[in-house]
């Protein structure tokens, strides 16, 4: 059987869900990757008017998480992200949350995936409208990932940001040095930003503790991450932005492994390859299947959020700045990327193939979803959570700093 990930679900995630249960995106998600291009989804078919070739194919589920058919639209994306450059330098900055924060985030998803990009995009913003360092309104693309090369939990966000911005005269302003910021000054604001929001949160009732944390347990978390040095890591100059779109477009869909990642997927290991950034070798990890669906699904993301975002100068609608930019740069005027369908044509006499028939399936989990069975997983399944919530709390949770906490 081939090794993709599709095979991975269908084989092992019943068993997953019954043991541990998920939230009703993680369902979907998991419906969509094991049902795409299959007979669940309906199919389609394509005659040539000349011979009478048939062909069928089936129709994709177009998840997110899905690695089997995004290809398409991750090119699409490429190709208008790429329109909507500028011709100057850009900087690459990554901006990590502690890990610390890994359970608040699994128990308030919807909080911090709308929050981490917001304060990462506002600290660079606030600092480079400065006087001191710009003084000018930059582009930034923000692409949040919440996963490690190990299918961790990892939250972090790619930040591509232009070396300029526009001025409150209209006219275009350089970076005044080589760097983009200092980034000890960047790592300071964003922390005290981020904790300052997450303080209100709390006290707002807008943020939810993990059942296993006590009251000691969060303002020992909060003097943990307050104290320590964040990860924020700027590389550049680029003279373009094109390489690190083309890096961040992998990521954009076709959630955290491709297909082409994995080594083994038996009943009792899955094995897939990734690569060490700190050795720089390409290694195996092996997982059970149990564990391999966990990570998995743990990086399903939330249901409605955007995962990548576009600010100041890179905004759709800032179209009227970016022209001003562009002729002070000596580009061409910017032109709309209109994505054309891939004609087909005959395998036998090369000819034009025409649509014929479309089959859909109407139990689709596009259409209508299936709830009866997350809901009513088994007899003794507990009810799941609603999207931003955990299923259940790990048994024991080890304390970062020392320690141990049962869960009760």
């Amino acid at each position: 059987m081939k090794n993709s990930l599709q095979n991975v679900f269908r084989k092992g995630f019943d068993n997953y869900r019954k043991a541990h249960g998920v939230s009703l995106s993680q369902y979907e998600a998991a419906q969509a990757i094991m049902h795409c291009q299959s007979d669940e989804l309906g199919s389609e078919e394509w005659v040539c008017h000349d011979d009478g070739y048939v062909e069928t194919t089936h129709h994709s589920c177009r998840h997110r998480s899905c690695p089997r058919c995004n290809n398409g639209l991750t090119h699409d994306w490429l190709e208008k992200t790429k329109a909507r450059l500028l011709a100057c330098d850009h900087y690459h900055v990554v901006f990590t949350l502690p890990h610390e924060l890994n359970a608040l985030w699994q128990y308030n998803r919807a909080w911090c995936t709308e929050h981490l990009p917001r304060a990462a995009v506002e600290t660079l913003r606030e600092l480079l409208a400065d006087e001191r360092y710009l003084g000018a309104e930059v582009g930034v693309m923000a692409a949040l990932h919440t996963w490690g090369r190990t299918l961790s939990f990892h939250p972090h966000v790619h930040l591509l940001v232009t070396g300029g911005g526009l001025g409150p005269g209209g006219h275009w302003r350089a970076c005044k040095r080589d760097f983009l910021l200092p980034v000890g000054v960047i790592k300071a604001k964003f922390r005290g930003k981020w904790l300052h929001w997450l303080n209100a949160a709390y006290a707002a009732g807008e943020i939810r503790l993990p059942e296993y944390w006590r009251e000691v347990d969060w303002k020992k978390a909060l003097c943990a991450v307050a104290k320590k040095h964040w990860n924020v890591r700027i590389q550049g100059a680029y003279r373009h932005g094109q390489g690190v779109t083309t890096y961040l477009a992998r990521y954009v869909r076709g959630g955290p492994i491709k297909d082409s990642r994995l080594l083994e997927a038996g009943d009792a290991t899955i094995r897939f390859r990734y690569r060490d950034h700190h050795e720089g070798k390409t290694k195996v990890m092996s997982l059970s299947p149990e564990h391999f669906i966990g990570r998995v699904l743990s990086h399903v993301p939330v249901k409605g959020r955007h995962l990548v975002r576009y600010y100041g100068l890179y905004v759709p609608g800032a179209h009227k700045a970016r022209e001003i930019v562009r002729r002070e740069l000596g580009m061409e005027a910017e032109k709309r990327y209109e994505p054309t369908p891939k004609p087909r044509h005959c395998p036998e006499c090369g000819h034009a193939l025409f649509h014929h028939l479309s089959r859909r399936c109407k139990n689709s989990y596009i259409r209508c979803a299936p709830v009866q069975p997350v809901i009513q997983a088994d007899h003794d399944a507990a009810r799941p959570p609603r999207y931003d919530q955990v299923m259940q709390p790990p048994a024991a949770f080890f304390w970062p700093f020392g320690g141990r906490l049962t869960h009760r």
